[in-house]
């Protein structure tokens, strides 16, 4: 295996560090903009420590986050990962029709998982209505079960059979289920509405590379 550079061990600790903070590693973009890159340059890094050895790809049927991950393995080759199931995708604007059919998984670190909870999974994003948390069109939230929310959580919620992420509010007796964007109105829910429950809250974002 080739000696890496200088700069490429300086991105592969900055891998380490944001994956022991995230529990994943971080975007292309995150890369470079960390080290004043250009996202060409940032991607050239990454190749060549995956040449050597450093970094390794992920193979899944879909193309969810992350493809180039830390290779770190117990003795006997088993990984330090849990599998995240994607279960479908959640409107950030107007709630869409919950489609929990799996589409794909995502490696995390278990150790990160315990301190979220471990009941977590994804569902891919659509609609801009939460750009103001950086919470875009095709990200992937990860969402830990839960039934119930505190104010100013961001949570994935179901009304009337469809789902939806906003940040959960309460006035009165009723639900507030605001959006981060300034042109898009809350979705109100009253008390005597049956229709309605939290699925869990987002503890997590993930963007494709």
């Amino acid at each position: 295996m080739r000696e890496m550079t200088a700069r490429q061990r300086q991105v592969l600790d900055f891998m380490r560090s944001f994956t022991e903070r995230h529990g994943v590693p971080p975007a292309v973009r995150e890369i470079a903009e960390r080290f004043g890159f250009t996202a060409r340059a940032a991607f050239d890094h990454l190749k060549a420590l995956e040449r050597k050895g450093m970094l390794e790809r992920r193979v899944t049927a879909k193309r969810a986050s992350r493809t180039l991950v830390l290779p770190e393995r117990r003795p006997g080759g088993r990984s330090l990962r849990n599998e995240i199931p994607v279960l479908g995708r959640i409107a950030a604007g107007a709630p869409i029709l919950a489609v929990e059919n799996r589409e794909d998984s995502i490696p995390l670190r278990p150790d990160w998982l315990a301190a979220q909870g471990q009941d977590v999974f994804a569902l891919r994003v659509q609609g801009e209505s939460m750009i103001g948390v950086h919470i875009v069109d095709g990200d992937l939230v990860l969402v830990r079960r839960q039934e119930s929310a505190e104010p100013n959580d961001i949570v994935a919620a179901l009304i009337d059979g469809e789902a939806t992420v906003k940040r959960f509010a309460r006035e009165g007796d009723a639900v507030v289920l605001r959006p981060e964007h300034p042109t898009m109105k809350p979705i109100v829910v009253g008390a005597d509405r049956g229709d309605f429950r939290i699925l869990g809250k987002v503890v997590g974002v993930l963007r494709n590379m």
